[in-house]
């Protein structure tokens, strides 16, 4: 066997582009990965999803990959957050037909250097496990568990990282039977302050400012434990450039539902999925919020069914929705609960300090 190496990956310019081979290899390691620790090959994004994330201005990003020879072994990033000058965001993963043998070590020295030029000094690495016995370790949350003595938790420790949250892979079957007259209940049992928008892209005029709140909530509001998950502030001119961004550069459609407040003419909470191109790939439920003054009225339940149903009308033959969710969010996993969705694997969220 030759030696394996670790560089940093420059980002390629588009699709095509000096690095893309590579970029697109390392990205077939990360899907060989999860289909190992997350159960399931639903959700693998095409690599074109993934330059479209990693290119994004607000959130710049360091790659890092592993060779032996002309194979790609390994696989890692890290997201940075304009404008804050503390944290990073990593994930590294080796290919399992080449697991123990030093990669991952290799792959997480490479991700802190990248942290380190970068000037941050904490580092939140997301670790992906499977096995729900044995021994456990509860992170201090209280909410969910990690092995205490598998080669992940071993390793992490041996980091000097410490685990600060567990986040829970769901899976929801596709169709919903019934998803019609569940969602009219829902509306029925919000009352009539309350009234749904839909949407497929990018944000209408109307709702930009309401948009850019909710999603600078969605960096503060939801349970964070210990990460310390730094606020990310938004205005219409961001949602504006974002949305034209990802319809110019991602080939997954967004597809949206908004809740308005109508006494005060606000959005009180919203909604959103990736629906990926490919109907053997899952879709990704990304974000849902309610605000907390407008908690209280069921309002979480009705955005996942009145989505749920705009995703069944606007893009139906997808065979399941994914989404995460922080473990110790337990009024979330109810409403997944409710509608069907059911635990396929974890990840435990571990902080460093530099």
């Amino acid at each position: 066997m030759s030696a394996i190496e670790v560089d940093e990956l420059p980002i390629p310019e588009a699709v095509g582009a000096a690095g893309w081979d590579d970029f697109v290899a390392g990205i077939r390691v990360q899907h060989r990965a999860d289909a190992k620790w997350f159960a399931t090959t639903e959700r693998a994004t095409s690599p074109e999803d993934e330059l479209a994330h990693v290119r994004d201005p607000y959130r710049p990003a360091a790659l890092v990959i592993a060779r032996e020879g002309d194979r790609v072994v390994g696989f890692g990033s890290v997201i940075f957050q304009a404008g804050e000058d503390e944290t990073a965001w990593a994930y590294a993963t080796t290919d399992p037909d080449h697991e123990g043998r030093g990669i991952g070590r290799g792959l997480m020295d490479a991700v802190e250097d990248a942290v380190r030029r970068h000037g941050r000094r904490k580092v939140i690495a997301y670790v992906p496990e499977n096995d729900l016995g044995g021994e456990r370790r509860i992170p201090p949350t209280g909410g969910g568990s990690i092995p205490e003595h598998s080669r992940t938790t071993r390793f992490m420790d041996a980091r000097g990282y410490r685990l600060e949250q567990v986040n829970r892979l769901s899976r929801l079957a596709l169709p919903v039977e019934g998803i019609a007259e569940r969602l009219a209940a829902a509306v029925e049992r919000s009352g009539p302050d309350f009234r749904l928008h839909r949407w497929v892209g990018p944000t209408p005029e109307r709702w930009l400012n309401g948009m850019a709140e909710l999603f600078t909530r969605m960096s503060t509001d939801p349970p964070d434990g210990g990460v310390g998950t730094p606020e990310d502030v938004w205005d219409a001119a961001r949602v504006v450039a974002e949305g034209e961004r990802l319809q110019r550069e991602n080939p997954s459609t967004f597809v949206v539902t908004a809740v308005e407040h109508v006494p005060s003419g606000v959005l009180a909470g919203f909604t959103d999925m990736a629906v990926p191109p490919e109907l053997p790939r899952g879709v990704h439920q990304w974000s849902t919020i309610v605000l907390e003054e407008h908690r209280g009225h069921r309002l979480g339940m009705l955005l996942k069914l009145a989505n749920l149903a705009h995703l069944q009308e606007v893009a139906p033959g997808h065979p399941s929705v994914l989404t995460f969710n922080a473990e110790e969010n337990r009024p979330m996993l109810d409403v997944n609960e409710a509608l069907g969705f059911v635990q396929i694997s974890y990840e435990g969220l571990w902080r460093l300090d530099l």
